[in-house]
């Protein structure tokens, strides 16, 4: 099929919109603004990056050089874990900047993610931070629009448009040609970026990138391009629609508006309205009112605790805890760390369901706002998104727990349950042990796990293809030259 006429109206909009004085200075003004924030972004990515290395093995070091000592003591002695940022966050901050990055790690307590970037920050930080993904989700946008007001409200109004669907020319070819048109004056900003951003991101990466980053690169250019490419279309289609440039240009700026800006904020607070989460206080209330309600394993005269102690030396058949073949003070906290865990990761679902019902509100709303749509995936794939974050959350959980049985295991078979004098030193085993705990080691998403939990985003986005192609086919069948 031969695009001759629409390459030809693509070609005389181009030229129409750069007759347009401002319009080479904000593409220059939004190119300055692009590489500021590819800058920024390099910055941020290489700073995270080599604070959680430093920090990790700093605290991997404090570890492994403790002395002698005995194992619940080391229990209670902790960990960190530290959430190192993927290469993909330089582009995307999503909400890194407001969740913490480090978990300190004990026996029989579950810490949150402290130390976020927000936190130590202005309100212009916690306002937000300029991003690639910002400007290419929001200000291109903005951009699309002002140079595609008048595409072809401009030309009903002077006239040409009836002399050019009277030359033959169809509305088909029309609004493919504006499409076309608007479109290739935004890849002059966009293809240039993208190559930057490809050639940062493997020098970060010293040329020595996987097969599931790639992937990921590739989907986060593929899915911006389509989200550009919509308002693209939406630009001539609501141009074509109005009377006048005028009308075109508020009923834009209200699209873009209500995509934005207003829909993202209410939807969000709607959720949080609707599904009200419990506070930091309540929950960690909550979990401890159910584990006191289990026992205090600190406890001797705790009657769970008790009851565990009888039918022990019930088994063993001795009459105190001293003479069991081992250490009876840590396989208490073996079975109080069990206990603790399972109540705080019963309450930590409860949570999550209801944060999950919150952000149903947004996942719902993606399909008649591709900005939303568009915004999920870009977080997913750059691991900066909620889920990221509460999987890291899991990670240092399931290490926190491993960390302390391993204590709990040793204390069981190497010290012994006779009583101390006064006089005597402390039990312990040798530091060689500490060893056995691995350091932690913070695993992202890959990245067919990032598009199952996108999936509602992603079938928006088709969504959306198909109703733009819908809605051009009706426009080009029933439009009029006046």
């Amino acid at each position: 099929m031969s695009l001759h006429n629409e390459i030809l109206i693509a070609k005389h909009l181009n030229k129409a919109i750069f007759k347009n004085r401002a319009v080479p200075i904000i593409i220059i003004f939004i190119g300055i603004l692009l590489l500021y924030a590819t800058f920024s972004g390099w910055k941020n990515y290489t700073n995270q990056k080599e604070t959680s290395e430093k920090y990790q093995h700093e605290s991997r070091e404090d570890w492994l050089n403790n002395p002698d000592k005995n194992p619940h003591r080391m229990a209670h002695y902790g960990n960190f874990a530290f959430r190192k940022s993927t290469s993909l966050s330089m582009f995307e901050y999503g909400m890194e900047p407001f969740f913490g990055n480090a978990i300190f790690l004990e026996a029989h307590k579950q810490n949150s993610a402290n130390f976020s970037e927000a936190g130590f920050s202005s309100s212009m930080m916690r306002f937000g931070e300029i991003s690639i993904a910002m400007v290419l989700q929001i200000l291109f946008p903005l951009l699309i629009f002002f140079i595609g007001f008048n595409a072809i409200a401009t030309e009903r109004e002077n006239g040409t448009l009836k002399l050019l669907l009277s030359q033959g020319v169809s509305w088909k070819q029309i609004l493919l040609g504006k499409t076309l048109g608007i479109a290739s004056v935004i890849m002059i900003l966009f293809i240039p970026i993208i190559l930057v951003l490809l050639l940062v991101w493997m020098l970060l990466q010293n040329f020595t990138v996987s097969a599931d980053e790639i992937l990921k690169m590739m989907l986060f250019i593929l899915f911006h391009f389509i989200y550009l490419l919509f308002f693209c279309v939406i630009a001539v289609l609501i141009s074509a629609a109005s009377k006048t440039s005028k009308n075109a240009l508020v009923s834009l700026i209200g699209i873009w508006l209500l995509f934005t800006i207003i829909l993202p904020r209410t939807t969000q607070s709607i959720g949080a309205y609707v599904y009200q989460a419990p506070s930091k206080i309540e929950f960690n209330s909550a979990i401890e009112k159910d584990i006191l309600k289990q026992g205090d394993s600190h406890n001797p005269n705790d009657l769970h605790y008790k009851a565990i102690k009888d039918s022990l030396l019930s088994v063993y058949k001795v009459d105190s805890v001293q003479k069991l073949p081992f250490n009876y003070s840590g396989f208490i906290m073996t079975e109080g760390e069990k206990i603790s865990s399972t109540i705080y990761n019963k309450h930590l679902d409860t949570l999550l369901q209801v944060y999950a019902k919150q952000n149903s509100f947004s996942k719902a709303v993606s399909f008649i706002n591709p900005y939303i749509a568009i915004k999920n995936i870009s977080m997913g794939l750059s691991n900066t998104d909620y889920d990221s974050y509460i999987n890291f959350q899991k990670q240092a959980e399931t290490y926190r727990y491993d960390m302390a049985q391993k204590m709990n295991a040793l204390q069981i078979k190497y010290i012994s349950n006779k009583k101390q004098n006064p006089t005597d030193t402390p039990q312990t085993i040798n530091k060689n042990y500490w060893a056995d705990v691995q350091e932690f080691q913070y695993e992202p998403k890959d990245v067919f796990t990032i598009l199952k939990n996108e999936l509602l985003s992603i079938i928006s986005i088709a969504l959306w293809i198909g109703i733009l192609l819908f809605l051009i086919k009706i426009a080009y069948k029933n439009l009029k030259a006046i």
